[in-house]
């Protein structure tokens, strides 16, 4: 237990001191080994920080970071995003880094871009050992922030033809990483003119993005 909250100190600390420095709050994207493409839809993250700014009043820096899955400097973003199409690999320094993160209080989101599900489950699986994936319920609070959703995740992108699913990894109780899958919400967050999605759809996982960033914040 006394391990725990000398982790979670300065996790917290750090964030306060750098957004009492900068006026804003900066949430990361996560780059990992493998071959995979971290930085797949490179205006996602942009366009939902722009859009929880404007609809959630939350100060946050207008552009992402870049942060290695083995870095210290991943304890300075409360907000964690994953994305790509391919393999993922996680050395055993890289899996502890990020489960020492995840318990001391960050959030990670993970969004299936295509083809990420299998290397992702097993690279997880080093961080967390101990915990499976369970799907999350339509009843809980990540799905009814500022925005209900009522059915669960939108779907942005078709994929296998699969319906859209979230999955959660609970850590004594506190949902520290949250899994989009068959949904594709990066595409959805990304310029209209990449993939000429109907508004409404664009809106939707915008809505549900919004969702993300203020339950990291507020639960």
């Amino acid at each position: 237990m006394k391990q725990k909250h000398l982790i979670i100190l300065p996790l917290l600390l750090i964030s306060c001191i750098l957004s009492a420095q900068t006026g804003a709050i900066k949430i990361a994207r996560l780059k990992y080994n493998g071959g995979g493409d971290w930085y797949a839809n490179k205006t996602s993250l942009p366009n939902l920080i722009q859009f929880c700014k404007q609809e959630l009043k939350i100060n946050l820096n207008p552009e992402e970071d870049v942060v290695e899955v083995g870095s210290p400097d991943i304890f300075n973003y409360p907000f964690v995003h994953l994305t790509g199409h391919g393999n993922i690999i996680f050395s055993n320094s890289e899996a502890q880094n990020l489960r020492n993160y995840l318990i001391g209080g960050g959030f990670l989101h993970a969004d299936d871009n295509y083809g990420l599900n299998t290397f992702f489950r097993r690279e997880m699986k080093k961080v967390f050992p101990e915990l499976d994936f369970v799907e999350i319920p339509y009843s809980h609070k990540i799905y009814h922030q500022k925005f209900d959703f009522n059915s669960g995740l939108p779907k942005v992108h078709e994929h296998d033809g699969k319906p859209a699913q979230g999955f959660g990894l609970f850590y004594e109780g506190r949902l520290v990483c949250f899994y989009s899958y068959e949904c594709d919400l990066g595409n959805g967050w990304e310029d209209k003119e990449i993939y000429n999605d109907p508004e409404s759809v664009r809106l939707k996982a915008l809505q549900m993005g919004a969702n993300l960033i203020q339950y990291c914040f507020v639960e």
